[in-house]
């Protein structure tokens, strides 16, 4: 028996086992609940629309997915934490728009938005609403900019945190309006639209899910949508663009992984999205929280991420925003 022989037959053992083995690791994942962090407060528009998902998929799965709200510093605290999770599928982000803002905010960023994770898909996409207090007295895009420039620095508006989309959002229409009203940045969503609610704000940029019931009952009255055309849940409510031409802005959430997480996982848990969202049930739960859902690939999302971190890096020197 030559030294060549035994080479070949430990060669063609190994090979045999990983065929073998690659089918039975691939129907293993996952044998333990999942943590998906969010790095938003609970019951914003991204939290919103992710638990939708989340909730079902033990059903495709057959484990339990933990939702971890991680919160602060418009994502930068929750997208860390990720970012340096052990990268075996068992921790995921559940992350939006700010995830390619927050890094042209801050100088000192402990991750890199682009390299440290991998993108399993885009799952959502929803235009925010441009939002007033009924006490403000202005019903449309129009008479905001009016009587912003007839008060300038004498309205506030409230947003979920320095850097997130509710902050960037409304910064590039208070930029592109040419007014002036003051920013007043919460610790997390449901804080500055209780504040909207009871009128000690006046104005917003929130995620449709998060205040569209309040509009319906008209506590709050959304006066424009963000994205560059009008949204198909509010027929009746015009673009921004209508009054502001050019400008445009949609949140999307989309599920990563940290950097170097098995590609059997990534696979495994975008077929197990892909499933749900193909459901009646999950589009319409969507569609009644503003929001639409998309099922991108992992090649198209990380081409898509990369396009959305350029353009909001352009946005953010634009606007001369930085926080520290």
């Amino acid at each position: 028996m030559t030294l060549r022989y035994v080479a070949d037959c430990v060669c063609r053992a190994f090979l045999l086992s990983l065929a073998v083995c690659g089918p039975t690791l691939a129907q293993e994942y996952p044998t333990k609940p999942i943590r998906m962090i969010i790095p938003f407060a609970a019951g914003g528009a991204t939290d919103t629309v992710v638990r939708i998902v989340a909730t079902r998929l033990p059903e495709v799965l057959g484990e339990q997915v933990v939702i971890d709200n991680r919160t602060g510093a418009g994502g930068l605290i929750g997208t860390d934490l990720a970012a340096h999770a052990t990268p075996d599928g068992y921790t995921l982000l559940a992350s939006g728009t700010p995830h390619v803002i927050v890094p042209h905010l801050y100088r000192n960023v402990p991750y890199d938005a682009l390299r440290d994770f991998d993108p399993i898909m885009e799952i959502a996409t929803q235009p925010y609403g441009l939002t007033v207090h009924p006490s403000l007295g202005v019903h449309t895009v129009k008479e905001l900019i009016a009587l912003a420039k007839q008060q300038p620095g004498k309205i506030n508006y409230a947003s979920s945190g320095n850097g997130g989309a509710q902050h960037l959002f409304a910064a590039m229409f208070v930029s592109m309006a040419g007014i002036d009203i003051v920013h007043i940045p919460y610790k997390g969503s449901g804080l500055a639209r209780a504040d909207l609610l009871s009128g000690q704000v006046k104005v917003g940029c929130l995620g449709i899910s998060s205040i569209l019931n309040q509009h319906k009952a008209g506590q709050l009255r959304i006066i424009a949508v963000t994205s560059a055309k009008r949204s198909p849940e509010l027929p009746d409510v015009p673009a921004i663009a209508e009054t502001v031409p050019g400008y445009d802005a949609s949140l999307w959430t989309g599920l990563f992984a940290p950097r170097g997480t098995p590609a059997i996982a990534v696979k495994r848990m975008h077929a197990a999205v892909t499933r749900l969202l193909e459901r009646a049930e999950v589009k319409a739960a969507f569609m009644r929280v503003g929001s639409y859902p998309t099922a991108t690939n992992p090649r198209e999302f990380s081409d898509y991420v990369k396009a959305e971190f350029a353009k909001w890096g352009k946005v953010v020197r634009d606007v001369r925003l930085q926080i520290n």
